[in-house]
């Protein structure tokens, strides 16, 4: 009885350790921060992501192609910059009416 006891005390102790080291890691995957971006993007209705290239390295994000509006382009650079993990954002999106 004493051994279970044991085992079980042993077992949460490891638990508590192992979830409080992943709290501590909050960085996240340049991917991951790509399918973020994407889907903020992609999911606005003023911004689209159909003509906007992401690029991420070490969390700092390039946008890049056409937007039709100086609105679009602001507004992409500021969901990019709301995702969790981006360091920076290079907003190198063209305005055109193309």
């Amino acid at each position: 009885m004493r051994f279970f006891a044991i085992l079980l005390l042993f077992a949460l102790i490891l638990t508590s350790v192992f979830a409080a080291d992943k709290k501590g890691d909050k960085t996240l995957s340049d991917d991951a921060i790509f399918d973020q971006v994407h889907l903020h993007l992609a999911s606005d209705p003023d911004v689209g992501a159909r003509a906007i290239e992401i690029t991420v390295k070490n969390g700092a994000v390039t946008l890049s192609g056409k937007v039709r509006t100086e609105k679009q382009r602001d507004k992409a650079g500021k969901l990019a910059k709301k995702v969790k993990g981006v360091q920076s954002v290079d907003n190198k999106l063209v305005v055109t009416q193309d």
